[in-house]
This record gives structure tokens, sequence and C-alpha cells, in this order.
């Protein structure tokens, strides 16, 4: 079915909500699994996050903006450390990297992939050991390959035979041998728990297992000696809920690290199982702990390896969305609500997909609360809607809020730590929010808001 230009949500008058959307018995409570650790509301029904009320953040920093909570992303950080010690655990970068991140991510140790130059310069520029980098990307310029080689980053994981050709070539004229790791498309395809053993080879990333591109990637690199080849690479999805698809894929591409070591002589001493963990982002979601992730995902491997007859290389994951996306949540400002007799109300708030397309992008359900005073209303069916020239313009498509929920009420809308602020946009000139991290009772501005005079001065006409 052609999706309407509209947007997916488009024509869907009369709906009366999701299923598993149920009307709550209090409409002022906070669903904690949704929201960072140091969330709640008070008596009064304002909610508070890392020591300070919302009501305060907003009277300093305006609205929209997202609240980071840095207790709650230092917390996810050492989950995960803890969880898979003995791993490296690289922290997905696309999900959302300014230089307070990258300084974060320093003090918890941990690794860091990007998969750009401008993540890569992030990345440098706030003081992360260029060893402990990883750069991904289908289309890595040699501008981006020179840079990466010429830094010193720990690892580049190889999308095709052109790459493979561009890094050799860079590193030969440096006179260096960087380590590479071979990106593997394995043809499963974790979403909704549905494992395809080869419509997904159908994309543009990596080399493929059962066309034997993967293979041939490892022939060439190890027939010369400008790269050095370390490990494979599988990443199978996003909101994965359990380890059902890491197990497809940790079983296929450790077949191809056997046949490496077999037919071309090499025992490759890494594996990288990739990220995409899932996080809750309504109450149908029921994301895994990083404990029972670590211990499924580490038998796995371990089974595979005795299976095979091997010795068990070292593992990665890069977990990125599932520590950064619950750490974080959008405030806005009621503009106007417009009542649909018999349907939903419309609340419209003043941002929307130029702060977060993934609803119209990728139809992605997400969770709000009234979040500056408590109310005695009964719930209503709401959909929350943003001030841009788009139908398709919508936050929250469904969610009961307070029938009283009014113009100046502030409206937090958990779980968009990943793939908002990183995925922003002008769209209708409107300048992006700032992101504020909160702890102990102090806020600061790690990425300020855009003003009017920052869009004009790219406007060089």
């Amino acid at each position: 079915m052609r999706a309407h230009e509209a947007g997916a949500l488009h024509g869907e008058i009369g709906r009366t909500g999701p299923a598993w959307l149920r009307t709550p018995a209090d409409v002022n409570e906070l669903m904690t699994p949704l929201w960072p650790r140091t969330a709640a509301k008070d008596e009064a029904g304002l909610l508070h996050v890392g020591g300070l009320d919302v009501a305060s953040l907003a009277q300093e920093f305006g609205t929209p903006a997202f609240v980071l909570d840095e207790e709650d992303f230092r917390a996810r950080c050492r989950d995960f450390k803890q969880a898979f010690e003995g791993a490296h655990v690289y922290y997905a970068g696309k999900a959302f990297l300014c230089r307070a991140v990258v300084r974060i991510l320093v003090d918890e140790e941990m690794h860091l992939d990007v998969c750009s130059g401008g993540e890569l310069a992030t990345a440098l520029a706030a003081g992360m050991d260029p060893a402990r980098i990883a750069l991904h990307g289908n289309n890595k310029s040699v501008r981006e390959l020179t840079r990466a080689v010429e830094a010193g980053v720990g690892r580049i994981v190889v999308d095709s035979f052109d790459e493979i050709e561009r890094l050799a070539a860079v590193a030969r004229e440096r006179g260096v041998r960087p380590r590479v790791m071979i990106r593997v498309t394995v043809g499963v395809e974790a979403h909704t728990h549905e494992f395809i053993a080869t419509a997904h080879e159908d994309q543009k990333f990596g080399f493929s297992l059962a066309g034997g591109t993967a293979f041939e990637a490892a022939r060439r690199i190890l027939a010369q000696d400008a790269l050095e080849l370390r490990g494979l690479h599988s990443h199978i999805g996003s909101q994965i809920f359990d380890t059902s698809g890491f197990e497809v894929s940790a079983r296929r591409v450790l077949s191809l690290h056997d046949r490496i070591r077999t037919e071309l002589g090499a025992e490759l001493p890494e594996l990288d199982l990739g990220g995409g963990f899932g996080i809750a982002y309504t109450s149908q979601d029921t994301p895994s702990p990083a404990g029972d992730l670590a211990k499924r995902m580490f038998k796995i491997v371990e089974d595979e390896c005795r299976g095979l007859g091997i010795a068990q290389p070292h593992l990665s994951i890069e977990p990125g969305r599932a520590i950064v996306g619950p750490s974080t949540f959008t405030l806005y400002e009621v503009g106007t609500v417009k009542p649909l007799d018999g349907l939903r109300t419309y609340v419209s708030v003043d941002g929307g997909m130029s702060d977060n397309i993934r609803t119209a992008l990728y139809d992605a359900s997400y969770s709000a609360t009234l979040a500056s005073r408590a109310s005695q209303a009964e719930p209503i069916l709401a959909r929350v809607v943003g001030k841009h020239c788009e139908a398709g313009d919508v936050v929250v498509k469904d969610e009961f809020l307070p029938a009283d929920v009014r113009p100046g009420d502030l409206i937090a809308v958990p779980g968009t730590g990943a793939y908002c602020r990183s995925m922003a946009s002008n769209y209708n000139h409107v300048p992006r929010p700032p992101v504020v991290a909160v702890r102990d009772g102090q806020a600061r501005v790690i990425v300020r808001r855009e003003t009017e005079d920052d869009l004009l001065a790219l406007d060089v006409g």
C-alpha cells in the first residue's frame, strides 16, 4: 500500500485508540518504566527530575526543551558495562551525541561508535580516546576515512569493496595499518520477532553472507597487508525485546568466522553483535534488563563456539537508544486544545515533527503526561500534535490526558532521548530546541536553543 503524502496518520478520523491503550485509573500517575529514574510527581502533580521541577525548567530555559537526566544516563552506561563485563560496550552516537555526552562516556569508560565525519569530530573535540572509537557508515568518504586513520580510531567497520580499496590506499599513503571489521548482512530481521533468511539482505548495509560477498571481503583484506582484519560485525535491527534474533545472527556470523579460519587460515579475535536493544515507549513495550541480555548473549556465543570447536572471539555490543532513550523527555507547552466530538481531543504543543520526526517517519508510538499540575478531571482520549503546517505533524498518536487540559499547561513526552534531537530539523524555519541536563538540583544547557539569527546566518542569499 502506498503511503499518503500527508503522513501515516492522514484520514484516521474515527479511531478510538489502539487496543493496548487502557483508560487509566489515575490520569496523573506516571508509568515509571517510561521515565528517567529520578522522575516523579509531587502532591500537586508537578513533575520533578534531577531534583528540579519542570515549571522552573520551562521558565528558565523555555519550551520545547529536551531534558536529560544525567544520573539516569550514567546509570544506564554502568548497567551495560557491568552486565557485559569483559566485553566492549560501544555507545551508538547516532542516537544522540554532543560534547557533554562524550565527556560522560569518557568518565564512564565507555567506547563510542560514530558513523560520520561530524560525529567523529564531536568525539575527538570532547576528548574521547581515538582507540576507543569505531567508525561505521555505508558510504564513508575518502576525507572521513583519512581523518579516522590519521586520528588513530580503534576500528573501522568496512561496508563495501569500494571502501576496502579506498581505505587501503589511505593507509598505504600514511604508512599505517588500521584495524577493520567486516559488516555482515546475515539475513535476520529482528522486528516483530520475524526471522527471514533472504529478504532482508536487500538493503544498503554490509556484505551479504548468503551471496558470498562477506567471505570475499575477508579474502581480499587478508590478501594484502594494508589493513588488519580484526573480526566480523552484525547488526540486525532496532527495538529488539529478546535475544532470539541475536541467536540466529550469532550462529550465522560465527559460521562465517569458522569458514575464514578454516579456508583462509585467520583466527579473527573479535565479534560485534551490534545493538538495537529496545526501550519502553508505551505500556505495550517490555524491554529486557541489561543483565538478562548479557546472560543470554554470552551463552549464545559460548554455545555456538563450543559447537564449532573454536575459541570465543572477544564480544562487543553497541547500545544507544537503550542508554539515552529513557534518560530524556521532551517538555512542551500547550497552545491550543481542539475537541472533536465523539472522537478525540487534539492538543497542540509548541514543538512537533521538527523535534520528533519518528511518529511521522516510523509510525512510532509515544506516551505523554500533564506535567505542571494535578487534575481531578476525567481522562479523555487525546492526540498531541505539533505546530507545523503538516497533517502528519503528530507527536503522540493516542494518549489519555485530563479533560481539563488547557493552554499554558506543560506536557511531557518520555523516551525522546534517542533519534529525536539527532534527527531534528528546521521545518517551517522553526529553531531546534535545547538539551538541558539535570543532576542533583543543578541544570545546565549542553546543546543550546537555536535562534532565528542562527537560521539567518546560514542564509547567504
